[in-house]
């Protein structure tokens, strides 16, 4: 990846997780819109609201990174059903804006898009497939994919399945954050039976998107872990490795909440590409957990 990386989102859960994991050797730009929770690690923070077109281009011409790793979005789907003007300028203008800078310094760029770009009809989707966004969250990814995709060359569109771990820098969206929350309380916490998904956990996340910054993979790749399970079957698993009853999970229906955005139904992604040319192994559910509870486990279990 170079001597220099820049990566945005560090205040967030999954670019939190890439500040935790970059090898000694790089010097790692942070990019956050709050001051970050913690510093040290050698790493340098700045502090920008990436709308600030300006500020970019002087950070970015200043630095003048090998590579970026562009994680930062409004990744809340109800939020940006709601809000489409706001979600497009972060979600793609933002984007826009960075690949036009690394066309013109000859930057590699890794961008973190979604498994939510597709339907879900069918599951299973491979690299080549074509997007086809049912929510407006899902159509900004899409829209900064094909942004990316204009460098012609050096760049990587890295789709992500759903995220598993905690975070590893201040607070972040994590779900098993918020479940494992619930589940100490004793409360029930109702999951989808219909939404099939191939988790991922945040630390091989990390690990393979580094990876991809520092070599030579091009176009598109899916970072998702080996199992393909509906939500019910993912968080009944996790409750149950951590200690908790699975009675507490139940099987709900997500279509009755008001103001919730369609969601695809089988986004399971095929990472036959990132266990071929990643040294960064996908894993199961459970061991893809297992890893996450000795990196960074909660502090009470």
């Amino acid at each position: 990846m170079g001597k220099r990386l820049l990566v945005t989102g560090c205040g967030g859960f999954v670019g939190g997780s890439i500040v935790h994991e970059t090898p000694p050797g790089v010097e790692l730009h942070a990019v956050a819109r709050k001051e970050p929770p913690e510093r040290g690690r050698g790493v340098r923070w700045h502090m920008l609201d990436l709308r600030d077109g300006e500020g970019v281009r002087e950070l970015f011409e200043t630095i003048l990174p090998d590579a970026v790793i562009h994680v930062a979005a409004i990744a809340d789907i109800d939020f940006c059903e709601a809000n489409k003007e706001t979600a497009w300028q972060v979600n793609v203008s933002v984007t826009q804006q960075l690949a036009d800078l690394c066309r013109e310094h000859g930057t590699r760029l890794v961008y973190v898009s979604t498994d939510n770009v597709f339907d879900g009809k069918t599951g299973g989707y491979r690299e080549e497939d074509a997007p086809t966004p049912i929510n407006h969250y899902a159509e900004t990814k899409a829209a900064g994919e094909s942004a990316v995709a204009g460098l012609g060359e050096n760049y990587v569109v890295a789709r992500t399945a759903v995220v598993m771990g905690f975070p590893m820098l201040g607070t972040g969206n994590s779900f098993l954050t918020r479940m494992v929350a619930l589940l100490r309380e004793g409360k029930r916490v109702g999951v989808p039976q219909n939404e099939i998904r191939s988790p991922i956990d945040v630390v091989t996340l990390a690990r393979a998107l580094l990876e991809l910054a520092g070599s030579s993979c091009q176009g598109y790749i899916h970072l998702a872990g080996n199992d393909w399970l509906n939500r019910y079957e993912i968080v009944r698993c996790i409750a149950g490795k951590l200690g908790f009853s699975e009675d507490l999970i139940y099987a709900n229906n997500p279509e009755i909440i008001p103001g919730r955005a369609p969601r695809p139904l089988d986004v399971s992604l095929c990472n036959k590409k990132a266990r071929e040319c990643l040294q960064t192994p996908m894993k199961n559910l459970e061991d893809g957990l297992r890893l996450v509870l000795e990196t960074v486990p909660p502090p009470s279990l």
